[in-house]
């Protein structure tokens, strides 16, 4: 008892990474670009903290794949190439079926009042013309599967790739999701074969779900670069 209470530290949140957090919202939400310059002096003003604790962010938000920080030249947000976004979606197909069927065995209700919940929001984004609110939830909707799988290990698995699945859903695929009806749809969809456990059928959909994404985030891209 004495050794345990020789170490027990107080941590609270430090500085940087409350710093962190909120550039990796604003990351996530398109607040900047896909490949753009983020200004440490000026990040540090509108903080109102010094540059210290920014750029530790920016090393933290680095190790999260969401950062290059280039010696002598600045930070940047990460723009991922095609082959980065091919393999983000191979892990996708394979890992987020599996990681539904154990969140409908661990916690079938949890899991679908989510899923409902996060495409009502999707449809009201919709309606809205929102895409930032129509990325969040896409993100719930499918962060929803690891969230009630019960399984740490996937759930660590996925968190490796998470903030980069965000980002790139907000930058480039919620702008055209919330004018288009195919992605809305193929979501309520996978809700009705969770629901009813036809994972034959659900991992069918997510493939090509996932795989339409995949194309349609190479084609902004190259659209992106002229």
């Amino acid at each position: 008892m004495e050794t345990a209470a020789r170490f027990k530290l107080d941590t609270p949140k430090s500085l940087a990474s409350r710093v962190a957090e909120r550039l990796r919202e604003a990351i996530i939400d398109g607040e900047f670009a896909l490949g753009a310059m983020i200004p440490e002096e000026q990040l540090a003003t509108q903080f109102g903290v010094s540059r210290t604790p920014v750029r530790e962010a920016l090393n933290q938000l680095q190790l999260q794949g969401l950062v290059v920080v280039r010696p002598q030249r600045g930070s940047y947000v990460f723009e991922p190439s095609e082959d980065d976004i091919a393999a983000i979606c191979e892990f996708r197909c394979v890992v987020e079926p599996s990681a539904a069927e154990l969140a409908h065995a661990h916690d079938l209700a949890g899991t679908a009042a989510t899923l409902r919940a996060a495409i009502d929001e999707m449809a009201q984004a919709r309606t809205d013309r929102d895409a930032v609110r129509y990325g969040r939830a896409d993100t719930r909707l499918h962060e929803a599967f690891f969230d009630h799988c019960g399984n740490p290990y996937l759930q660590g698995a996925y968190a490796t790739a998470a903030v980069k699945i965000a980002t790139l859903r907000t930058h480039l695929s919620a702008p055209a999701d919330v004018l288009h009806p195919r992605g809305f749809e193929q979501h309520s969809q996978l809700l009705a074969l969770f629901e009813r456990g036809e994972f034959g059928a659900f991992r069918t959909l997510m493939h090509a779900h996932v795989t339409g994404t995949r194309d349609a985030y190479v084609n902004r891209l190259k659209a992106r670069r002229g």
